[in-house]
């Protein structure tokens, strides 16, 4: 399972400061490698960038090329992640692929990275 389009980025405009991107991406597609028939689910990222941010229109098309492969749930989530670590070595990275109901059940995947060192700040608790 390979995505044929590639991800593309941008410099991070504040590197110095963790902050956290969250994309939605609600029409992912992949097809049953046992059945071929669609698999929907929708896709969320949540990423603390380091250096680069990922361009959108090169995200959708990536997520895209995943339309006619074969992929189980656990591992297009996983290929998925492992893409988007190496393209853009991110502090942390949490991918959440919720697939729609099949034959009465439903899958929600949740794989992630954390850089080796980076903590997450404390989350700031207002009154």
């Amino acid at each position: 399972m390979q995505a044929t389009s590639e991800l593309k980025v941008f410099n991070n405009p504040n590197p110095n400061r963790d902050y956290t991107i969250r994309i939605k991406i609600p029409e992912f597609t992949c097809l049953c490698p046992v059945t071929g028939q669609p698999d929907f689910a929708t896709l969320n990222l949540e990423y603390v960038p380091n250096n680069t941010c990922v361009e959108l229109k090169s995200l959708k098309l990536y997520v895209w090329s995943y339309r006619d492969q074969g992929a189980y749930h656990e591992a297009v989530t996983n290929q998925i992640l492992e893409d988007l670590v190496t393209k853009l070595t991110p502090r942390y990275m949490r991918l959440t692929a919720r697939f729609n109901v099949r034959g009465g059940l439903y899958t929600t995947v949740v794989a992630e990275h954390r850089q080796k060192g980076w903590q997450a700040p404390n989350p700031v608790r207002l009154p």
